[in-house]
């Protein structure tokens, strides 16, 4: 499962999808800039979300 904290504050979170159950796991897409994105995606196809936020910046996910 993909787990990410902060490393600010230490704060941890584990996200699964809403829709199927899933544990959402880590990945990241390159922007057409060529910059990339930490995102969670589902497993099962139902969508992916950007990384969470915390103490005002990404939380980190250790793969």
């Amino acid at each position: 499962m993909a787990t990410y904290t902060c490393s600010s504050c230490g704060m941890s979170v584990n996200m699964a999808c809403a829709k199927c159950g899933a544990e959402l796991a880590h990945d990241s897409l390159t922007k057409d800039d060529g910059s990339s994105v930490a995102i969670a995606k589902c497993p099962q196809g139902d969508g992916k979300v950007k990384s969470p936020l915390c103490c005002g910046q990404d939380m980190a996910c250790e793969i």
